[in-house]
């Protein structure tokens, strides 16, 4: 298994906090009603529920919602870097990035993704096992 994947001597990857991952073009990021109520509790929401500004319908799935201009809408910006307000217990898909199948196709799809996010090919190595724990991951 590990030959026929390009990326099998394992990949850079540090966070720069720039953003990119949760501002830009509209998009989705999905959540489980056991991450939105973990979300709210880390809100201190005792209720266990995100209010209509916070999440949205799509279909049969939720997702959280953007502030205008893309910003995800926990997304904090505070001079030059970025933080996650709701970092501790934010969803399996922004836990997973850059380790997304999509990234890991190829390796174009991986330097088309390190276009807009630097800290990829930076920083510590992760090992082939590790890039597959998390890309396989479906729940936290």
């Amino acid at each position: 298994m590990a030959a026929d994947k390009w990326y099998r001597d394992g990949l850079q990857f540090s966070c720069t906090q720039c953003g990119n991952c949760c501002s830009g073009p509209p998009g989705y990021v999905w959540v489980t009603k056991r991450e939105i109520r973990l979300i709210a509790e880390s809100l201190g929401r005792k209720d266990g529920k995100l209010n209509r500004s916070e999440i949205r319908r799509v279909g049969l799935k939720t997702s959280l919602t953007e502030k205008p201009g893309g910003d995800c809408v926990f997304l904090v910006r505070k001079g030059g870097k970025t933080e996650c307000s709701i970092h501790p217990v934010r969803p399996l898909q922004c836990r997973t990035w850059p380790f997304w199948t999509q990234n890991l196709t190829s390796i174009d799809a991986w330097n088309d993704a390190h276009r807009t996010c630097p800290g990829m090919n930076r920083g510590p190595q992760h090992t082939l096992v590790q890039i597959e724990t998390v890309r396989k991951q479906r729940e936290w």
